[in-house]
């Protein structure tokens, strides 16, 4: 399973919820199409991610910033 997921949620409120259950988030970047693209560090964390916010996945295509490469988390986020 993939460790990048969609999220029709904040980048605040997914890196809010991975600090709270202790996930580890490998790059996170705002979605220029809305939302939040998360790659977690394990499938492990992406799974339970999956669980906790199964009703805010977005499974239709995203449009991302071409500066996402440019984007990485602080180190207090890894």
């Amino acid at each position: 399973m993939s460790r990048a997921i969609n999220l029709n949620a904040s980048q605040a409120d997914v890196t809010a919820l991975c600090t709270k259950h202790a996930i580890a988030i490998s790059t996170i970047e705002t979605l220029t199409s809305g939302g939040t693209r998360v790659v977690l560090l394990n499938p492990d964390g992406a799974e339970r991610i999956r669980t906790l916010m199964k009703t805010k996945i977005i499974t239709t295509p995203v449009v991302r910033s071409p500066m996402h490469m440019a984007r990485q988390p602080s180190p207090r986020y890894r």
